[in-house]
């Protein structure tokens, strides 16, 4: 089959040239409509639900809204995690599903239960609603609206123009979900009452609330007919304006005299009462807006559609006003696609050049390489075709020195029996077909089934799930097809253009570099072959202190990806101020400005949560979002050392603040897999709050000794302070008041919405609001009057229990069970060993009641998960080298000789690691399944030539000393082409660089000791394991 294929190829040479400029053709358009990002989306399959009761407290949104949500939700098909939290507002609840499971499918599901859930929470309290259908990876852009010098704009009026000229026309480019707008103020029409007013005129609250109802609304009135023309009848009573709102009635004087609104109050545009804001730069606050893509999108093409949209929008603002981009996705795609390019490109010029090197001939030389861009072009053209993006992970592992050993093999065999037949015959001018005919079926097999093995060998992490399957998978896919891709182009372009070019005026003469490799080779292959024992020994020494390094290894999920920028994250007492936590953040962006201006170019901080609150922050909490200057303007050697110099400074400077350094895209990722923001999460689960925070905190301060921990943030789930108002029901029988009007009497305090005002399309709450002067202070508080039957006005003090002191902040739960979570980031050292060492010490010195456990999350988790995986994959793996090495020479003996590679190929990997100082990870875990494969391909060519010679009638050791000789081009050539392929990889610096360079670490050390063996070991202890029927075989 495999020489037909050839034979074909050769007899048709016209028409697989023309196959080539179609595929040229193909693979370029390919390329151009590829997916591209900057790396691969790691987001589990999820769906939020999001439920605001601004009157709530915490205790009361987890008993009316969480709890109901969470029941409903448990028993969907395929449901993984079910977590929640629960903060003075808010609720949100985060429904993780199984891998593989249908985002639409999922979000029908949960809409179905959600339909139960709103029948169980009491009305007037919140409705529960899905979040956006977008990722971690969601927020492409993110910008800022701003003024011109000279331009007067005040926060409510940019937030207007955000909210319904931007953010309206934003949300209709294609593949954008939603734009988060957050910061600035929302603009309401508010009443605010004067209580004094109220009890003067004998007005009750609810009559206010009714008259404002009451006097906004428009009405039909059918038609009428005239003069055979329908009219249609319109009742116009919205209202249009303040004055409209102030002139409603509300009571009438014995003398006639209208009671207005405006008697009893004022009437402004106020802002809406807010749970969070945008600074930036140390100028105060802004206003922003966050575009979010659609799961499954192309982020680099939205990204673009989203710029030209805004620069259509820009031309429509008001004069003065612009917007001004801070966060550009493309920017990261650029960098991460750089890197790739950098690595494959300068990959693929090593190998084109050692190859020249070696081959000694320009042009067979050229031939080779020629299968470089061609195999690339069928990658991009399959990659294409099922929808895999390309990234940092799916191209960046690429090394075309393996992908063109099939065409290294081909091409040498082709030279050395065209060299053969000039030896033959002196007088020959052009080789014929059957040439290259011949040296194509005697390596075609070995070609065939070494390409084979290393295809096979990546189907295992093809099977790997979670995050580790979603950063390799592609990469995975991405090999295997442009190694496919490569065998084909071995079996049939090759030896076409062999044929072509390398016929005739061919220098038969080695290169230099492999007449000076072959002069020091020879006696060293003597000596093996006559000391085999020594040699195997040797090996086997080798293999054991491999071994032996190994179980010092540290480990790590996957080596942090460098996305550039940087994010802090600053928790500050839950009792904080919105005015206080503004003074802060601006602070601290004036710090990192003025102490780094080398390395700072931005900063901007949010802080709380933004309507849509995907984020469930308090205004305790920010995300300080800080973009870097290029490397080469820093002070710094590395951003490690600008991390502790920053954490230096901001706490020296700004007191009373929790620092915690981490990147944008990283940070939110792992809030939404996990419900984590750390490298480390340390959940206690238990029922009563005050156990799980007294026991939590000292969980806290016993990981905080442990060597390695760093930003150590038990959760802040008390300290909140409250004003309780109980409703002291004596109180109110007494005067024949409902509980209903004392809560109306409250809830102004904050602001009570009583309709939409409309201007246009636009549209602003209604809302009616205790005037600024009586809600500076409890004492004002209890003096807010509450009107009886008769009409007489009671003070709140006599019909509620006023107690002042701090309540719970924020209640998280998981496994419908209520946790409290302590966040650890790791520096200095690997997460195995760092989560080892802590889970001693809290096992020793922490003492857990009955009905409490604790359990170890964020990356230590996932590296938990993956490790399980990679067990199963690992041996898999090997299993499928061993039968298909079997399947090759129909021997377990030299199927076995050939496997010796896989151990010795291991220890190269482990002694590379160790000699770079790197800890095991997912990415030198996969480093070495791919290097189990590529490590028995010149096993199987060498081996495969032995056993040609033998049949051609060679003794055992004449044929072992000739083959190894005759193969030691082909597998130098292989191995220095694969080890070469990976250098820059291994190498670079580059963004993104650091989740591959340990798995090109791993290759380059394998394919270095793999390739002593094959050509010293194997050769040396071949005779050991030569079938039976061939031992007889005489010269």
């Amino acid at each position: 089959m495999i020489n037909k294929f050839i034979d074909v190829s050769l007899d048709n040479r016209f028409v697989v040239l023309l196959l080539v400029v179609l595929l040229i053709a193909v693979g370029l358009s390919s390329m151009t409509t590829l997916p591209v990002d900057a790396v691969p989306d790691l987001t589990n399959v999820q769906v939020q639900v999001l439920t605001t009761s601004p009157s709530l407290g915490p205790v009361e949104m987890e008993q009316l809204i969480t709890f109901p949500v969470e029941t409903s939700m448990s028993g969907i098909p395929h449901v993984d995690e079910i977590r929640s939290v629960t903060r003075f507002g808010l609720s949100n609840v985060t429904i993780v599903f199984e891998e593989g499971t249908d985002i639409y499918w999922a979000r029908q599901q949960v809409n179905e239960r959600l339909t139960e859930a709103r029948g169980e929470i009491p009305a007037g309290l919140g409705t529960p609603t899905m979040g956006p259908i977008a990722t971690g990876m969601g927020e492409i852009y993110q910008f800022e609206l701003r003024t011109k010098p000279g331009c007067d704009y005040d926060l409510q009026e940019l937030r207007t123009i955000l909210d319904w000229q931007i953010a309206f026309q934003l949300r209709s480019v294609p593949g954008v979900i939603e734009v988060n707008t957050f910061g600035g103020e929302l603009k309401t029409y508010e009443v605010q009452v004067n209580p004094n007013a109220l009890l003067n005129y004998k007005i009750p609250l609810n009559r206010v609330f009714e008259a404002l109802e009451r006097n906004n609304a428009n009405a039909g009135g059918g038609y009428i007919v005239h003069h055979e023309e329908q009219r249609l009848i319109r009742g116009e009573g919205l209202i249009q304006s303040l004055n409209d709102i102030a002139d409603i009635v509300l009571d009438a004087r014995d003398d006639g005299t209208a009671v207005r609104v405006r008697d009893i109050g004022e009437v402004h545009f106020a802002p809406l009462l807010r749970q969070g804001y945008v600074t930036r730069d140390g100028r105060g606050e802004a206003v922003t807006g966050i575009v979010m893509m659609l799961i499954g999108e192309n982020s680099r093409v939205v990204v673009d559609r989203v710029k030209q949209k805004i620069a259509e929008i820009e031309n429509s603002l008001p004069e003065g006003v612009y917007i001004d981009t801070f966060y550009d996705r493309t920017d990261l795609v650029r960098r991460a696609i750089g890197t790739v390019t950098e690595n494959i490109s300068g990959g693929a010029i090593l190998v084109i050049i050692m190859l020249f090197l070696l081959v000694g001939d320009w042009r067979a030389g050229l031939i080779v390489a020629s299968a470089i861009p061609l195999s690339a072009l069928i990658t991009f053209i399959s990659m294409n075709y099922f929808g895999v993006s390309a990234n940092l992970m799916s191209l960046g592992a690429l090394d075309f020195g393996i992908i063109v050993d099939g065409a290294v093999v081909m091409v040498e065999n082709a030279i050395r029996h065209v060299g053969e037949a000039k030896r033959r015959n002196p007088e020959l001018k052009r080789a014929g077909l059957d040439v290259f005919r011949d040296a194509g079926h005697e390596v075609g097999r070995p070609i065939v089934f070494a390409g084979s093995i290393v295809i096979i060998v990546f189907l295992p992490i093809m099977s790997l799930r979670g995050i580790e399957g979603k950063m390799f998978g592609p990469m995975a896919f991405a090999f295997m097809s442009a190694l496919a891709g490569a065998l084909v182009l071995a079996l049939t372009v090759m030896p076409v253009l062999a044929s072509l070019f390398l016929a005739r005026k061919f220098c038969e003469k080695d290169s230099f570099l492999v007449r000076w490799c072959k002069r020091g080779y020879e006696p060293l292959l003597r000596l093996a072959i006559r000391w085999p024992l020594a040699v195997f020994l040797i090996a086997i020494a080798a293999f054991s202190m491999g071994i032996v390094i190994a179980m010092g290894f540290g480990a790590e999920f996957v080596p942090k990806l460098d996305e550039g920028d940087m994010a802090v994250q600053a928790i500050r007492l839950p009792s904080v101020s919105l005015e206080r936590s503004i003074e802060m953040t601006t602070e601290i962006e004036k710090t990192l400005l003025a102490e780094f201006p080398k390395e700072v170019e931005s900063v901007i901080s949010k802080t709380g949560r933004p309507e849509i609150a995907t984020d469930p922050m308090g205004v305790e909490m920010s995300d300080i979002f800080v973009i870097l200057k290029p490397k080469g303007e820093w002070r710094f050697a590395s951003k490690p050392e600008l991390i502790e110099a920053m954490k230096e400074t901001l706490e020296k400077n700004i007191p009373a603040n929790n620092f915690s350094f981490t990147q944008p895209i990283e940070l939110r990722v792992q809030e939404l897999i996990a419900g984590v923001r750390s490298d480390v999460g340390i959940s206690l689960y238990g029922d009563d709050l005050e156990k799980l925070k007294e026991i939590g905190n000292e969980i806290a301060g016993v990981v905080q000794q442990v060597p390695g921990a760093a930003d150590v943030q038990p959760e802040q789930t008390g300290g909140l302070p409250y004003v309780q108002m109980r409703v002291r029901r004596d109180q109110i029988a007494r005067y024949g008041i409902n509980v209903g009007d004392v809560l109306d009497a409250i809830s102004i305090i904050g602001g009570k919405e009583v309709g939409q005002v409309f201007e246009g399309q636009r549209r602003f709450p209604l809302q009616v609001r205790l005037e600024p002067k009586w809600r500076r202070d409890v004492t004002a508080l209890k003096h807010i009057k509450v009107a009886d039957p008769t009409g007489r006005q009671i003070p709140l003090e006599q019909l509620v229990e006023i107690e002042v002191g701090p309540g719970v902040a924020q209640i998280s739960r998981d496994e419908i069970r209520r946790r409290f979570l302590i966040q650890v980031n790791v520096r200095g050292r690997d997460l195995a060993s760092f989560v080892a060492d802590a889970q001693k010490v809290v096992e020793e010195q922490v003492k857990l009641p009955p009905g409490y456990r604790v359990a170890w999350g964020g990356s230590f988790k996932n590296l938990q998960e993956a490790t399980g995986r990679l067990t199963i994959a690992v041996p898999l793996a090997l299993f499928l080298i061993c039968s298909l090495l079997y399947m090759t020479f129909r021997s377990g003996k030299l199927a076995l000789l050939i496997f010796l590679n896989v151990p010795i190929a291991t220890t190269g990997g482990i002694l590379a690691l160790w000699i770079r100082g790197m800890p095991f990870s997912i990415s030198a875990g996969v480093g070495f399944i791919a290097l189990f494969g590529i490590a028995v391909m010149n096993g199987v060519v060498l081996i495969e030539h032995v056993r040609h010679l033998r049949h051609r009638g060679q003794s055992v050791k004449d044929a072992v000393y000739q083959g190894a000789l005759d193969r030691l081009r082909p597998v130098l050539m292989t191995a220095t082409t694969d080890a070469l392929g990976f250098i820059p990889m291994a190498i670079s610096t580059s963004s993104g660089a650091e989740v591959q360079r340990p798995l090109a670490t791993v290759v380059i050390g394998g394919v270095i000791t793999s390739s002593l063996l094959t050509l010293i070991v194997l050769p040396a202890i071949y005779h050991w394991f030569e079938p039976k029927g061939e031992e007889d075989v005489e010269v």
